[in-house]
């Protein structure tokens, strides 16, 4: 894949990001995301690759545009495609800080494809590699992981999402003496949050949605960190989702590798609201600025976007650092 399709990526983060925030604060998520997936869909559709989404927006039959299985791109080079045109939905309606649009490319086939089911994660970055086991307790991942950042639990931030479903999650984290970051809605920033050096967060763990975990995973692999995961099928109909879909084994606990795999992968993400590492789309008069991160696995770059867009004109200008 060549390294131009960076800034294909950006373009179709950037525009579902400009699209989404104006409904910042207005209270309808559900609006937000219809105008995040029509920006992207309409950027992918001019992009240079002969894509295929395998993880989307909707199904085909709900007449829903960037749907699995949707063939996208003008161009010749296969790949894989993974979206979350708005990944926080609830953020932006509310107004609050951590909604992103994020999109990640890998070679044909190198994406796993999963059903919209619940995932148990655990996510850190590359100086607590080879350090975390689904299968080990709270209290031994979190020593482990402490070990590997040279600091103490108690210097160690966890990032969990407030759910009911993690009440036992955060206790056992106090008990160990870690500090917790309670997000509310976006666990995709937060996993990448927790592989870059000065976010402020140092691990992700819980049970999220597994098409944002392989996102997750994306970025993870681009920015030389770690994962495991593990599939919860809570319905009968999650369990033969998965098993269409070539996924047998729902204890098996899955790796980076298993879930992007191949020598390349590209991973995009836009700042909707603010996060810790970017800020919110900014608008002025005719125009908006947006920050966005790309990263990419093969070549271990990761570039921050400071973009500035033209709007409603015939021309579109941007300024990049």
């Amino acid at each position: 894949m060549d390294r131009v399709l960076t800034l294909e990526l950006v373009r179709a983060t950037e525009e579902a990001a400009v699209r989404a925030g104006r409904m910042m604060g207005i209270g309808d998520g559900g609006a937000a995301h219809h105008l995040a997936v029509a920006g992207m869909h309409q950027e992918l559709t001019a992009a240079p690759v002969n894509g295929h989404v395998v993880i989307g927006e909707g199904y085909m039959a709900d007449g829903q545009v960037l749907f699995d299985g949707e063939e996208i791109g003008r161009g010749t080079v296969p790949v894989d495609i993974a979206v979350a045109s708005l990944d926080g939905q609830r953020l932006v309606a509310q107004g609050q800080p951590g909604a992103v649009s994020v999109l990640a490319m890998a070679g044909r086939g190198d994406i796993l494809r999963v059903p919209d089911m619940y995932m148990e994660k655990i996510c850190v970055g590359p100086r607590a590699l080879g350090r975390i086991d689904l299968n080990q307790s709270v209290q031994e991942n979190l020593r482990h992981i402490a070990e590997g950042l040279e600091r103490s639990i108690d210097d160690v931030t966890v990032a969990i999402l407030d759910r009911q479903r993690h009440q036992d999650l955060i206790r056992e984290c106090r008990i160990a003496g870690a500090r917790i970051r309670l997000i509310h809605d976006g666990d995709v920033t937060a996993a990448a949050d927790a592989a870059i050096e000065g976010s402020g967060t140092h691990v992700l763990m819980g049970i999220g949605g597994a098409r944002e975990g392989v996102l997750a995973a994306a970025a993870l692999r681009c920015l030389g960190g770690d994962m495991q995961a593990r599939l919860i099928p809570y319905t009968e109909r999650e369990r033969q989702k998965g098993e269409e879909l070539g996924i047998h084994d729902f204890k098996r606990i899955l790796t980076l590798s298993n879930l992007v795999r191949g020598d390349d992968c590209f991973f995009a993400a836009t700042a909707v609201t603010p996060t810790p590492l970017m800020q919110g789309v900014r608008y002025f008069g005719g125009g908006a600025r947006t920050m966005s991160v790309v990263m990419r696995y093969k070549t271990g770059t990761i570039r921050f976007i400071d973009t500035v867009h033209r709007l409603n004109a015939s021309s579109h200008w941007s300024v990049r650092k």
